[in-house]
């Protein structure tokens, strides 16, 4: 019997389900489409899609299910939403960034976070910083949220140099 995830995110899209779809499944391993679905003739009036439109893809990244809805321009993503991509190191750092900010809003980089070019929030976070802001010693979390806080994407060298300060 197949494993059913419980809860899984539904990402709205004008019309680019598909293409989004494709992207990420493209830059997370063990990822892939599932099933595509399209608009039949059934509630035109409703949602002014052309039958044969792609209405929904579900896909997975990392085996984490989702699902993207051609649904129209009415709805827009914004911060309030974010997926956090856990790094183990600089390395799935650099690459997560570069791969989920090309194309994407440069002005809305910060402190680890970045908008893909759908206009999705991602947070790219080495482990490191997770444990270093928790640190039970005030100082060392405080130096590290204040590094953090100055830095576009998470360099983790400058993580650990500041709390050795």
């Amino acid at each position: 019997m197949q494993n059913i995830q419980l809860i899984s995110p539904c990402l709205w899209f004008d019309d680019q389900a598909k293409e989004a779809a494709e992207f990420y499944t493209a830059i997370f391993s063990n990822s892939k489409i599932v099933n595509i679905t399209h608009y039949g003739e059934a509630g035109y009036a409703v949602h002014g899609k052309p039958a044969g439109t792609v209405m929904t893809v579900a896909f997975e990244l990392n085996g984490q299910a989702f699902s993207a809805l051609n649904g129209g321009p009415m709805f827009k993503f914004n911060e309030a939403i974010s997926f956090q991509v856990k790094c183990q190191n600089q390395e799935e750092v650099d690459y997560y960034w570069e791969k989920l900010s090309a194309g994407g809003d440069e002005t809305a980089q910060q402190c680890g976070w970045l908008k893909d070019r759908y206009g999705v929030s991602w947070q790219i976070v080495p482990n490191i910083l997770l444990e270093m802001i928790s640190d039970a010693d005030s100082t060392k979390s405080q130096h590290a949220m204040t590094a953090m806080l100055q830095m576009k994407k998470i360099a983790i060298s400058e993580l650990v140099q500041t709390s050795a300060e």
